[in-house]
């Protein structure tokens, strides 16, 4: 079986499961769940597992890298992501922003794709986006940053990051992506998968 050349950063959430199918048409792939403390894992887990023992997941992907990278001594205890209980619908950006995940995730799963010869890491923020670990220029330069920390040449790339939801589940529709799998990473239901919206 070939050597995967792409890293996927895989939730259960719709987006990255589309990703992760949309990047195995283009060669093999690792996925990689960081488990960073937050409320909402365990659901995350188990909704994964139950993904990717389906098409077109199922024997397709390598086994899912699990990784930890805990950001619970950097949260207060009262934060709502260590609480587990969801902002409203319409809560502004800045409420929900979770400070520096993406530059946790993306240092955690780097290492881990310098030690196994991946060269590309992919993850999927869409369109409108608003937070600053969510642009292009940050992955340009975090790539960059890790490339040279890690003497590993890492390309990071946002391939939704023009695309509405809307068009990534059209996509994942003609992915054969089983979507009622997928969920919300702010509201699993006690570990069950919730519906999409």
């Amino acid at each position: 079986m070939e050597h995967p050349s792409t890293a996927v950063l895989l939730s259960a959430g719709l987006d990255s499961a589309v990703l992760a199918a949309a990047e195995a048409r283009r060669g093999r792939v690792q996925p990689i769940y960081v488990s960073a403390g937050l409320a909402w894992e365990a659901g995350e887990l188990a909704a994964l597992e139950r993904l990717l023992a389906q098409a077109p997941f199922a024997g397709v992907l390598a086994p899912l890298a699990h990784l930890t990278f805990t950001v619970a001594d950097l949260y207060p205890a009262t934060h709502w992501a260590l609480r587990g209980e969801p902002p409203a619908f319409d809560t502004p950006d800045e409420d929900v922003y979770l400070t520096g995940r993406n530059v946790a995730l993306l240092s955690k799963a780097a290492i881990y794709c310098a030690r196994h010869g991946i060269s590309r890491l992919a993850l999927a923020p869409l369109a409108g986006n608003p937070f600053p670990d969510a642009t292009a220029e940050f992955f340009e330069t975090m790539a960059r940053a890790l490339s040279l920390g890690l003497q590993h040449p890492l390309v990071v790339e946002a391939p939704f990051a023009s695309r509405e939801k809307s068009e990534v589940i059209r996509l994942g529709l003609e992915l054969g992506v089983p979507l009622a799998l997928t969920l919300s990473c702010m509201n699993p239901h006690d570990g069950a998968v919730a519906p999409i919206r």
